[in-house]
């Protein structure tokens, strides 16, 4: 009984069916048809004009949307939980040529202006320093919380403030909407690139990065060929991705996904390290209470000495989640 990650979940047979409708000829690269329905589908969703570019992993999709903001000299001020911190290798510094990450704290991995303020604020402005030039927020973030519309509001209006880009990590984009049973746009808030997650959510290995900035598309175009991530069959990227889009399959799953977490959650109210806001629990478990767990076919991470993490998935089966679910509730 999978709870590791949703990484580890099935493709949706939608995607399976949309990839072989896909398999016939057509133009290489993003040149294809399906490829270039992509920036009018994602403009539609998000009301107002955006280039998007698929690539093959949400790696890829964040260093890429912030090496349109931040040159080799520069910053990106991310939580110090942040993917691009923690979980990336450093990738960031490889495909930003050797920029830094300045990082920031906040409640469940979730910056304020506040936060952000104390680590830029005593920056000096001169050539020994270096300068930050982005912000990079994850939506939901690293420990399953949300930021609420006026939350990002508040962080985009800092940038603005400070002449600087932001970038949200939305490798749980949709679970984050479906949360706040809001529009994609309002889940966004006025951000500059946002790298939409398809994979955990039901794809098999395509992630979008939408640009509300369309002229920084272009640069990244040459930077996606550079990094390999310019596909020779594109249109199966494409395929995916849209086959998420199109009647709201991206929401549904996420909505299953959320669902199933929270009946895990409202099992143990009282050992809940974070508040359950998408498909993630980080909650308090012995070594002993785990091996218990695990003795019963549960599989998840540990997370420290004495915490666990569990993460539902869009076919988490639901005799699954209520097995797990007792199985808390009776340690």
């Amino acid at each position: 009984m999978q709870f590791t990650s949703d990484n580890a979940a099935a493709v949706h047979p939608a995607v399976w069916k949309a990839m072989m409708a896909a398999d016939a000829p057509d133009a290489p690269y993003d040149n294809d048809a399906l490829s270039q329905r992509l920036d009018a589908t994602f403009s539609a969703l998000f009301g107002r004009e955006c280039a998007v570019l698929w690539v093959a992993s949400g790696t890829a999709a964040n260093c890429l949307a912030l090496a349109a903001m931040v040159p080799p000299h520069g910053a990106v001020v991310c939580h110090r939980e942040a993917h691009i911190e923690m979980d990336e290798a450093g990738a960031p510094g490889f495909f930003l040529h050797g920029a830094k990450l300045l990082l920031a704290d906040g409640a469940s991995a979730k910056v304020t202006p506040e936060t952000l303020a104390a680590v830029i604020d005593p920056i000096r402005d001169d050539v020994h320093q270096v300068q930050p030039h982005a912000i990079s927020i994850t939506q939901a973030s690293e420990y399953g919380c949300v930021y609420r519309p006026e939350e990002v509001a508040a962080i985009a209006a800092f940038a603005q403030a400070r002449g600087l880009g932001l970038h949200m990590d939305g490798a749980r984009f949709g679970n984050a909407t479906a949360y706040l049973g809001c529009s994609p746009a309002e889940a966004a808030g006025a951000v500059d690139a946002l790298s939409f997650g398809f994979v955990k959510n039901g794809g098999m290995g395509a992630e979008a990065i939408v640009f509300f900035d369309v002229e920084a598309a272009r640069t990244i175009r040459y930077r996606r060929k550079r990094a390999g991530h310019l596909q020779s069959k594109g249109r199966f990227m494409a395929a995916q991705i849209l086959a998420m889009l199109e009647g709201g399959l991206w929401l549904g799953n996420a909505r299953a996904a959320n669902a199933a977490a929270a009946e895990i959650a409202a099992a143990v109210p009282g050992r809940l390290l974070h508040p359950v806001e998408a498909n993630e629990i980080f909650l308090t478990c012995t070594a002993a209470e785990r091996e218990a767990l695990r003795a019963q076919g549960f599989a998840f991470y540990n997370w420290g000495a004495d915490a666990a993490r569990l993460v539902t998935s869009w076919d988490a089966k639901d005799a699954h989640v209520s097995a797990l679910a007792r199985a808390l509730a009776g340690l």
